[in-house]
C-alpha cells in the first residue's frame, strides 16, 4: 500500500504540473472534476449506508449527488455551467472573505489593542478588490483557478509521498 500511495503522489505531482501549464483547460475541465467527485461521494455514500443499514436524509442525499454526477457526466452543457457557477462562487468567495476579515480586524483591535489589525484590515480590503476584479475579468479568474488546482495536486501528491514514506518506515 505504501508504494502505491508513492506512485500516487508522483502521479498527482505530475498532473499538477500539467494543469499548471494549461490552466485555461484545466478550468474547463474542472465540472467534470466536480461531477466525478459528487459521483464517487454518491457511491460511497450509498455503500456506507446500505452495509450500516443507515436510511436518512443522508441516504437521499448520497442518491441525489450520484444522479447530480451521472447527469453531467451525460450532458455535457452542465459542465460548461458548473465551470460558469465556479467563477461566480470564487468570486463571491474573495468579497465575503475581506468582508470577514475588515471586521475580524476591528474586532482584533478592540480585544488585543494589537497592531497586527492594520494587515488583517489590508488583506480584507485586498479580499474584496480581488472579488470584484473577478467578476470583471472572468478569463484571468479561470486562468487563476486552474493554477490553483495545479497547486492543490501538486500538495496532495506530495502529502501522500510523504505519507507514504512514513508508513514504510513504520
Amino acid at each position: 500500500m505504501t508504494i502505491l500511495f508513492i506512485i500516487l503522489g508522483i502521479l498527482m505531482i505530475i498532473s499538477g504540473i500539467s494543469f499548471m501549464a494549461t490552466p485555461l483547460i484545466t478550468f474547463i475541465s474542472s465540472g467534470y472534476v466536480i461531477a466525478i467527485m459528487a459521483l464517487v461521494y454518491g457511491i460511497t455514500g450509498i455503500i456506507r449506508a446500505v452495509t450500516k443499514k443507515e436510511y436518512g436524509l443522508m441516504f437521499v442525499f448520497d442518491i441525489l449527488s450520484t444522479l447530480l454526477g451521472i447527469i453531467v457526466m451525460c450532458v455535457p452543457q452542465l459542465t460548461l455551467l458548473i465551470d460558469g457557477a465556479n467563477l461566480v462562487i470564487f468570486a463571491i468567495w474573495f468579497i465575503v472573505m475581506g468582508v470577514i476579515s475588515i471586521i475580524n480586524a476591528v474586532t482584533v483591535t478592540k480585544a488585543t489593542g494589537s497592531g497586527l489589525w492594520v494587515l488583517q484590515l489590508i488583506f480584507g480590503i485586498l479580499g474584496i478588490l480581488l472579488g470584484i476584479f473577478s467578476f470583471s475579468q472572468p478569463l484571468v479568474s479561470a486562468l487563476t483557478i486552474g493554477i490553483m488546482i495545479g497547486i492543490y495536486f501538486i500538495e496532495v501528491g506530495i502529502t501522500m509521498i510523504i505519507a507514504g514514506a512514513a508508513a514504510k518506515q513504520a
